[in-house]
């Protein structure tokens, strides 16, 4: 996977033609993050169909979708602030 990864260590999987959703798809999918994190990457997801995008969540796979900010971080070009005066200061 460490040859694969770009950068910003992102590869970027094409599941739009993998078929109906099953618990081998989920396993490939499985075993490829697993492989990135090892290699210190990730994988995203493109173009997966809704019923593949609930199966990974009903089993706890938070595989990130290609074009889709990540759980926890901001949008690029998004800066958080506080405002003075703002009742969390």
């Amino acid at each position: 996977m460490r040859g694969l990864a770009p950068r910003s260590g992102v590869v970027v999987c094409d599941v739009a033609g993998l078929g109906p959703p099953g618990l081998a798809q989920v396993e490939l999918l499985a075993r490829l993050e697993l492989a990135a994190r090892r290699g210190g990457g990730r994988i995203a997801l493109r173009g997966p169909e809704p019923a593949l995008r609930a199966l990974l969540g009903l089993v706890g796979l938070g595989i990130q979708v290609e074009g889709e900010v990540e759980e926890g971080k901001p949008a690029g070009g998004v800066e958080e602030a506080v405002e003075t005066g703002d009742a969390a200061s």
